[in-house]
């Protein structure tokens, strides 16, 4: 019988005891760990892409947790996704949740926790995830096109086209890119103020508002493609199957 290989975990923290006790205890469970004390360190000597899931601490020096999150968010390959991450903090404010979420958090666990519970929590992560990878889009790609498909729903971003089977959509410039943007990370959740920096270039006239706008359109071009574009908790917006 083939043993399933393990999963990687990258465990980012300031303090070296953390990072011992959850090496020990990550391993002992069958993970591959890499540790590292801060942002900069992990840069240096690790491919953060590489990694099943990553459990990255907020309160760091120098670079925090939350600016390492858009920071590998901003420089992801074209080929490969970012693992899902869970913050690690001492801090448990509403802002501070908003914050991790809208970076593309998976989980947020507040210090001091049971390794039990963070075990558990990586767990979910992981399962979540592979569940979600068992429907996930398939992006094809050649010398000439590249194009993303998702159940009913195709989109050529060479020729900035989508389609829902064989009916082109008719959409405006921003609906493509906010079309383009949600179904670059399936399930993900993203936030207004992050599609607005993201779609109108950080456009300091243009209003929340606008974003839920776009979104209420594009979901009525978006019918018989087998997806929904989902309002999470006030959070921001995924785009998910049916």
């Amino acid at each position: 019988m083939v043993r399933p290989k393990a999963k990687r975990v990258l465990v980012v923290d300031d303090e070296a005891d953390l990072r011992e006790i959850l090496t020990f205890n990550l391993e002992s469970e069958d993970y591959e760990v890499t540790a590292a004390s801060c942002a900069e360190e992990m840069l240096r000597i690790t491919d953060p892409y590489s990694f099943d899931i990553i459990l990255l601490d907020v309160m760091m020096p120098g670079i925090s947790g939350f600016r390492l999150a858009e920071q590998l968010r901003r420089q992801k390959p074209t080929d490969k996704a970012i693992p899902p991450i869970i913050f690690l903090t001492a801090k448990d404010a509403e802002n501070d949740l908003l914050t991790g979420f809208s970076l593309g958090a998976d989980d947020y666990v507040t210090k001091p926790f049971s390794v039990k519970e963070l075990q558990a929590r990586i767990r979910a992560v992981l399962n979540r995830v592979e569940a979600s990878q068992s429907k996930v889009p398939r992006s094809i790609s050649s010398d000439n096109a590249e194009t993303f498909i998702w159940g009913n729903l195709t989109i050529d971003f060479r020729k900035q086209q989508a389609m829902i089977g064989n009916e082109p959509m008719v959409l405006t410039k921003k609906e493509f890119e906010i079309l383009k943007l949600l179904s670059s990370e399936p399930e993900r959740v993203f936030s207004r103020t992050e599609i607005l920096n993201r779609v109108w270039r950080y456009n300091n006239f243009v209003m929340e508002r606008t974003v839920d706008v776009h979104i209420t359109r594009l979901r009525k071009k978006i019918v018989g493609s087998h997806l929904n574009i989902v309002n999470r908790s006030g959070y921001g917006y995924c785009m998910m199957e049916e």
